[in-house]
């Protein structure tokens, strides 16, 4: 199994990084900001920097679409997961047209609303995770699987 982890630097990529018991022994590759938490975090590991800021910035938006075609094409994954940022939107629905499986992490600070990523992915998941029973309310179709942390 070949897993793209795509992700903004910060809390979003904390959160992936906290998968490690899951991606470790599977062959894997990284989409985030080329920031410093994000070099130290992976410095061996095989990293694409996507353009940033992310939110709300069309260019930008525009700029990752054509990256995760780019990316996508050539590393053909099976899963994709994220946890957000606003990265994570081209990659998934490029990947869902590439026939990749997507699994989107809700963050944990979001308990009582949701984030716009999560609702803009959440239609075309193949697991929609959630860290709070009260995101249920929001995610009818999330999977609770408690907190990462």
């Amino acid at each position: 199994m070949k897993v793209c982890l795509v992700g903004s630097s910060g809390g979003h990529l904390t959160h992936l990084y906290m998968l490690k018991k899951f991606w470790l022994n599977k062959e894997r590759f990284w989409v985030t900001f080329d920031k410093e938490d994000a070099r130290s975090k992976l410095k061996d590991e095989k990293v694409y920097n996507c353009y940033f800021p992310t939110n709300r910035n069309i260019k930008n938006l525009i700029k990752n679409t054509c990256l995760a075609i780019q990316v996508l094409k050539k590393e053909k994954p099976d899963v994709i997961i994220s946890s957000g940022a606003a990265v994570a939107v081209p990659f998934f629905y490029i990947g869902k047209l590439m026939g990749c499986k997507l699994i989107y992490i809700e963050v944990f600070d979001r308990y009582d609303a949701p984030t716009l990523t999560g609702k803009m992915v959440y239609p075309i998941t193949d697991a929609f995770v959630v860290q709070w029973e009260e995101q249920k309310k929001i995610y009818p179709k999330a999977i609770n699987l408690g907190s990462i942390f």
